[in-house]
């Protein structure tokens, strides 16, 4: 029988488009160094769940259960599906603590930990599919949920073992200090696995770009110990279970509200500060007098010649350079230093703590900074292939603020004649600014003079 003409390229086609469809996922852009730390999370997320399925005997009492949380869970992303949307589109795509720990951490404690990785997978799906985060990578997503898994069976187990070989009731009370190890196991895992990927992919990255800031770790740790609490009241009385559902959504509404207020007082092409937070924050830096402070100074920073990067390459490749000079500032200061960005390429710094020759100080970090942008190297991904701006260069304007105090408006002022100063001296340089008066002292009023004379 004579072959179809059509078939060979038909399929030819179908071969094609498939390897484009295949060729186009958002996981082929990450960093090759990071592809195998990602595929073991989630090849050992999927053993964990083949091996608790068939490690576990089945039970009706745990399917029940395991429904119930799976319930719960998507009860709770329904209701709140509004809110957390908004909240995603307020913080992007990027990694944050996601309420659904509660059902995942009710799940470890109530079931074994198979159930208790299938509950997890269900609730995180859900999430994903109803609450906006289908415009995330799905390999984020995958891996996001491998690691939910990982942490709710390492949870589950040694809670299982523990309560099986010493008998003890969810109801003891000895049963919290077993609850509060689970916690641990959890956080610390999940912790560990995030922290890991964006050890990998940002070898740079500081200890709180990877285990995330304060604020989110006590809402991890507050879900957490929200779903040890509804676990002790179902196994009480399962109706109790449906009372954690109003905390939860103000729980919610809190966060969301938090993170209006930092979005509020944000750059959005860089993440620092914008003008008017940094100026409020640099206020009351300038007003305080603890201990440890030691002198304050400020750096005014000035891209060279950014204009002709956004006629060059279009105002995209601008942003990208931003971007990168706010990750340089980032890595050259301390966390408790102030960064903002002025508007335009212009950015400010106030650094605390300046000791003994806080000029000389002050002036070794503005040099770092200036190196460090005319070594960048910005990689910026087009259609054409990935563009490279180089070439960049920073003029910097310092003042140190005298120990009397000084207004703050004064001090930028001296340090931005400084950055004048720089740019007249051909650039890409260095320059500190002249020396502040504090405010005058107050003298007492003479002997029977007015005192406002």
């Amino acid at each position: 029988m004579a072959a179809d003409p059509e078939a060979v390229p038909r399929g030819r086609r179908a071969a094609v488009r498939l390897g484009r469809w295949f060729a186009g996922w958002a996981l082929w852009e990450v960093p090759r160094r990071l592809l195998v730390p990602v595929f073991t999370v989630e090849l050992t997320a999927l053993a964990l769940l083949v091996f608790g399925a068939l490690a576990t005997q089945p039970d009706g009492q745990h399917l029940r259960t395991a429904v119930l949380v799976c319930v719960l869970g998507v009860l709770h992303t329904e209701i709140a599906r509004d809110v957390e949307r908004l909240r995603r589109r307020i913080t992007g795509e990027e990694l944050h603590v996601d309420l659904g720990s509660v059902w995942f951490f009710m799940g470890a404690v109530l079931l074994p930990p198979g159930y208790a990785a299938l509950a997890a997978v269900v609730v995180h799906l859900h999430i994903w599919l109803r609450a906006g985060y289908r415009r995330a990578p799905l390999y984020r997503q995958v891996f996001n949920g491998a690691t939910m898994v990982i942490s709710s069976f390492a949870a589950s187990s040694l809670m299982s073992y523990v309560f099986t070989q010493t008998g003890l009731g969810l109801v003891d009370a000895r049963a919290v200090l077993v609850l509060v190890l689970g916690m641990l196991v959890f956080l610390t895992i999940n912790s560990a696995l995030v922290a890991g990927a964006i050890a990998v992919s940002t070898p740079r990255a500081r200890l709180s770009q990877m285990v995330g800031p304060w604020s989110d770790n006590l809402l991890e740790v507050a879900t957490l110990s929200l779903g040890a609490l509804v676990a002790v009241a179902y196994r009480t009385n399962p109706w109790l279970a449906l009372f954690c559902l109003p905390p939860l959504l103000v729980l919610h509404r809190a966060v969301l509200v938090r993170q209006l207020e930092e979005a509020a007082t944000t750059d959005g092409k860089t993440g620092l500060l914008n003008a008017a937070a940094w100026h409020v924050q640099a206020e009351r830096v300038l007003r305080r007098r603890r201990r440890g402070d030691g002198i304050r100074g400020v750096l005014v920073l000035d891209l060279d010649h950014f204009k002709a990067v956004n006629d060059t390459h279009g105002h995209i490749a601008g942003d990208h350079v931003l971007a990168a000079v706010a990750d340089v500032l980032r890595h050259e200061v301390r966390e408790r230093d102030l960064i903002g960005r002025f508007g335009g390429e212009e950015f400010v710094v106030m650094l605390a703590g300046l000791e003994g020759a806080a000029s000389a100080e002050l002036a070794a970090v503005a040099e770092r900074i200036r190196r460090r942008v005319a070594e960048l190297r910005v990689e910026i991904p087009t259609p054409d292939g990935p563009l490279s701006v180089m070439g960049l260069s920073v003029s910097v304007g310092c003042a140190v603020a005298p120990e009397s105090g000084v207004d703050l408006r004064d001090l930028l002022q001296v340090a931005d004649k400084a950055l004048y100063a720089a740019k007249g001296a051909g650039r890409n340089s260095v320059r500190m600014g002249g020396a502040l008066l504090g405010p005058p002292p107050l003298l007492p009023s003479a002997p029977g003079s007015a005192a406002g004379d």
